[in-house]
């Protein structure tokens, strides 16, 4: 979609010009969105957790030593804070790469006019099962 013509003005030209650009860029991005994994382990490192681009989990590993004193609910709750932890470091990992892909502009206009957006981007992939585990706990 080539649009040169002498009398567009040159601000509008340019904005074509970066509307072009993201647009030649987002088969690129999906890929490398897709790829991403999120991962994190629990606080006594017992309990690993990958989630993938949208959150769901993907791999867990618990450390045998978990069963030498079993605790059902204990261990429940490591796998979810770690799941949340991944999640939020997949959510990240997404918002870096959605980010770049605007204009400078486009962040401080953001900034400027929504500062909760950071925060709401996260609550936005959260996984299935931390929503769950939240209903849960509001019972």
């Amino acid at each position: 979609m080539e649009f040169r013509e002498e009398s567009v003005d040159p601000v509008f030209q340019d904005v074509l010009d970066q509307i072009q650009q993201m647009a030649e860029s987002v088969p690129d991005t999906q890929r490398r969105m897709m790829e991403l994994t999120g991962v994190a382990w629990s606080d006594d490192r017992m309990v690993k957790v990958v989630v993938g681009p949208r959150g769901q989990l993907v791999d867990l590993e618990i450390d045998p030593r978990v069963f030498r004193r079993p605790d059902a609910s204990e261990l429940q709750a490591k796998i979810l804070a770690t799941s949340h932890a991944a999640v939020a470091d997949v959510s990240e990992q997404l918002k870096e790469i959605m980010e770049s892909q605007f204009p400078p502009e486009i962040a401080e206009i953001r900034q400027k006019y929504t500062p909760e957006w950071e925060d709401n981007f996260v609550d936005l992939l959260r996984s299935d099962a931390e929503i769950f585990a939240e209903r849960k706990e509001q019972r």
